[in-house]
């Protein structure tokens, strides 16, 4: 099982500086990925262009959106040049981990209705899966540059029939979140139901993405971040930080669980922006 880092971009009033600096040591340390989480209204910094910051400065691993919003997003051309470009300067690294979230304030802010999210994904989808694949759009040719996200590069998130389905028809995998390992369980044994109903060859690419901390304050550093990153309309904040691995012996037992689980990588997001905290991590799983 690889095992990626979260960046700390989404932790609101961490330094871009520092942001450049984890996403260096996560490289030099050996993470297989560094991913990045989407909101809108919060104090987060913008995924893509938070990737392509990373990308500067790195030069082998992988860089995943995990997820990022698309119909908040709107504009389905724009958002295919963006991550293509992603994945242009940064080598062919781009993992596009997407979904259509659950921030009913994020969609208000956005202008974009939040009823109907699913089936704007789907056209969406559709639409940049055509740029990527060099489809002519005017005069001058393809929406560059190309070559585009390839389908092996696409992640879904979600939890549900759709969701599923989505992943089986269209990704090369599904990432859970942050629920613990049962929910992941779950979720995996349906994910790989989908794919053998539409008569996928292989297996699906299945991750999930804790969230930790380590150190002394690890505790209530944990609680100070998820407690207010979480306190939104229908999500449980307590559960959320319940689950959060603060020990070394609880973020070793969760990689055991997950690898037995089938999960294929664990992405470990942080809670405290403290570079220190790449090292306690890499220390601890690998």
């Amino acid at each position: 099982m690889d095992i990626g880092i979260g960046l700390p971009a989404t932790i609101p009033g961490t330094p871009g500086t520092q942001i450049v600096q984890w996403a260096k040591a996560a490289e030099d340390r050996g993470f297989a990925t560094l991913g990045v989480i989407d909101r809108l209204v919060y104090g987060n910094c913008e995924p893509l262009v938070t990737l392509g910051a990373a990308a500067a400065v790195t030069a082998r691993i992988r860089l995943m959106t995990s997820i990022l919003l698309v119909p908040l997003r709107a504009n389905a051309a724009l958002l295919a040049k963006q991550a293509a470009t992603v994945n242009h300067l940064s080598g062919g690294r781009l993992v596009l981990g997407m979904a259509v979230g659950g921030y009913e304030d994020d969609y208000a802010a956005s202008g974009v209705p939040f009823t109907g999210r699913g089936r704007r994904f789907d056209a969406m989808l559709d639409e940049m899966t055509r740029i990527w694949a060099g489809e002519p759009r005017g005069a001058a040719g393809a929406i560059g540059p190309q070559p585009g996200v390839p389908p092996e590069r696409l992640v879904f998130g979600g939890h549900g029939e759709r969701p599923f389905a989505r992943v089986a028809a269209r990704g090369a995998g599904w990432i859970a979140g942050s629920r613990g390992v049962e929910t992941f369980r779950e979720g995996a044994r349906a994910v790989r139901d989908a794919w053998a109903r539409h008569g996928r060859d292989g297996e699906p690419r299945l991750m999930a993405q804790p969230y930790f901390c380590l150190g002394p304050r690890a505790r209530a550093d944990a609680e100070t971040f998820l407690m207010d990153h979480y306190a939104v309309e229908g999500w449980d904040a307590e559960k959320v930080a319940s689950l959060a691995l603060t020990s070394t012996g609880a973020v070793r037992d969760a990689v055991a669980a997950y690898e037995e689980a089938g999960c294929g990588e664990l992405i470990l997001f942080p809670c405290s922006p403290d570079p220190e905290q790449v090292k306690l991590l890499a220390d601890a799983v690998l």
